[in-house]
């Protein structure tokens, strides 16, 4: 290292730190900070003098250290041996770390993302002689018994291959050459990429099919397209981290990339402990065989959890270009913002509401648009899809706070959690006349085509009801239940059931905790048909008492315990249900005679 690449601290102020003499530095440009080499990213350039994020604890630094740059931007690592790897917020492997230096991370280490002794079996699935571009597939490497990753061109080579590796061998070993122009590119299954830059595509295209997830409330109410955004915004023990949990275990993408920014050590304890043990519902192996996880957890580094949100993104981006459908979790961005704001803070800049940078809302809006569903780099044309669902943690709730408001000017979909609903032990506790998705118009022709245009109907219903419900809960609250007529009755009755049967869901049950969107139309169906059912009933002369008190009601409710393999147990509860209402509207009947008798 040359002297005039080493710099020297002047100010040291929490996780900021200021040199002088850095000629050359770049903005984001990677330092590594005084002889314990902390790693930092260039934030601020002034002349010769540069602000720096470290990303590692500073406590004991001092004016006169050395700073030395790197001149690289803030990159990772993408390559066979991502799948199941557990990371910290800059791509450090967290297994690896802990075999040399123990249960706590200490300062300064360094280890490869990627490990470079272990072979994989490279299968080409080109020759030498043919053309390539940008994204083309070359090869293929099994990474787990649920992932075969594919080897691309990198972004910005393109030619003809002279030689192509078959067999085995490491992420830096060259598995391929591309000549043009006389210029020969070695090409090896890992490629770096910076962080803060996306990775290019070809077109982006208008989301049509949704994310589907197994969580009724969201599925039938609230979907998500597959290269949609999300946000789950929610007070604290209103159950975020757990719906995030459930997305990731059953959401019908391919990849997820689980980013915990800022979380307790806790709860990605939790996913540490349970994915290993969790099936996948399409394969039966063990979900953590398609996964990626970023723990950046609230006891490390606040200004880390800058760096993980993008590290998990870009990760999440590579595996789209190869056209996976992919789903990054990020929990939650509300720590990522509270990093942006101690570090504006600490360069003095101006703050915006309550403290936040001026650049909070373009921040959030960076991270949100690289999600997408595209047409990918490559002659092939494959179709690729990243969703993104972020958590927010408003203090008490509060969503008119800056980071909900930015988030819900840039996200689609919005999965509003109610503390009053999470208090009631009713999950998730989405609230349903507060939430909102704008992907369901252009998602309704895949259900039409799916399940049929009952779905739609059914759904519409169902919303109208939950509202009347809040309506006449106001009136019940005021002057009593006696005041409303039959008919509101039945209503509050049917949401009761909605809400209960339908929307409550048990996470830690074996059978409850999934619903297929076929299960999900059957279970609504026999609420909506007992609705439609005693309407009819009760214009005959039913007693509304005698119709709410059948046993089928039971059934209902216990239709959500069924198995996916017993689908016709639906049919057989909705003949029981016309039978008992049918005998019900008899009874009604010879009633009203008796009465004109």
């Amino acid at each position: 290292m040359t002297d005039e690449s080493v710099g020297r601290i002047i100010k040291v102020s929490g996780p900021l730190v200021v040199a002088e003499k850095m000629q050359g530095a770049k903005m984001y440009d990677v330092v590594r900070v005084s002889d314990k080499r902390l790693i930092g990213e260039v934030i601020e350039v002034r002349g010769e003098r540069a602000s720096i994020q470290v990303y590692e604890e500073t406590s004991g630094l001092g004016p006169g250290e050395p700073v030395y740059s790197t001149g690289q931007a803030l990159s990772v690592e993408l390559g066979p041996g991502l799948i199941e790897s557990i990371y910290d917020g800059i791509q450090r492997p967290l297994d690896v770390i802990w075999k040399m230096v123990g249960d706590r991370i200490t300062r300064g280490v360094e280890a490869e993302s990627l490990d470079r002794k272990k072979r994989w079996n490279f299968v080409p699935t080109v020759k030498a002689g043919d053309e390539v571009v940008t994204g083309d597939i070359i090869g293929t490497v099994q990474e787990t018994t649920l992932v075969a990753q594919k080897i691309m061109v990198p972004p910005g080579v393109a030619g003809k291959l002279t030689f192509v590796h078959s067999g085995e061998a490491t992420v830096t070993d060259t598995v391929a050459k591309v000549e043009k122009d006389g210029a020969v590119t070695d090409i090896q299954m890992m490629q770096k990429w910076p962080v803060r830059r996306g990775r290019p595509y070809k077109e982006k295209l208008s989301p049509t099919e949704p994310l589907l997830t197994g969580q009724r409330v969201i599925d039938m109410f609230f979907p998500v397209a597959k290269g949609g955004t999300a946000c789950i915004p929610g007070p604290f023990g209103s159950g975020k981290t757990v719906t995030q949990h459930q997305l990731a275990k059953w959401a019908d993408a391919e990849i997820i990339v689980y980013v915990g920014c800022g979380e307790r050590g806790n709860e990605m304890t939790d996913v540490l402990n349970e994915f290993p043990e969790l099936k996948d519902p399409k394969s039966g192996e063990p979900l953590m065989k398609r996964t990626v996880l970023i723990a950046n957890t609230s006891d490390m580094p606040v200004a880390a959890r800058e760096a993980s949100i993008y590290t998990g993104i870009t990760i999440a981006e590579y595996f789209r270009d190869m056209g996976f459908s992919v789903a990054l979790m990020a929990d939650s961005t509300s720590r990522w913002a509270e990093a942006l704001r101690e570090i504006s803070g600490r360069l003095e800049e101006m703050p915006g509401e309550e403290g936040y940078p001026a650049y909070l809302g373009s921040r959030v809006a960076e991270f949100y648009e690289r999600a997408g569903r595209v047409i990918c780099s490559g002659s092939d044309n494959r179709v690729g899809a990243l969703t993104a669902v972020g958590a927010v943690s408003p203090p008490g709730g509060d969503l008119s706070e800056p980071v909900s408001q930015n988030t819900l000017r840039i996200v689609k979909v919005f999965w509003g959690l109610d503390a009053a609903l999470a208090y009631r032990r009713h999950f998730p506790a989405i609230n349903w006349l507060l939430s909102y998705s704008l992907y369901t118009e252009s998602l309704d022709d895949y259900y039409n085509e799916k399940i049929g245009s009952e779905w739609i109907e059914m759904r519409s219903e169902a919303m109208r009801l939950l509202q009347e419900e809040a309506d006449l809960e106001e009136i019940v609250r005021l002057v009593g239940v006696d005041a409303l007529s039959t008919r509101e009755r039945l209503i509050l009755e049917t949401a009761k059931s909605l809400r209960e049967d339908f929307l409550h869901q048990n996470s830690f049950h074996e059978v409850d905790t999934y619903a297929s969107i076929e299960k999900q139309f059957k279970m609504m169906k026999l609420i909506m048909m007992f609705h439609h059912e005693c309407l009819r009933a009760l214009d005959r002369g039913a007693n509304l008492h005698d119709l709410l008190t059948l046993s089928v009601r039971d059934q209902i409710a216990r239709a959500r315990y069924l198995e996916e393999s017993k689908m016709s147990e639906f049919d057989r509860i909705e003949a029981v249900l016309k039978e008992q209402i049918a005998k019900a509207s008899a009874a009604g009947d010879d009633d009203l005679e008796q009465q004109y008798v």
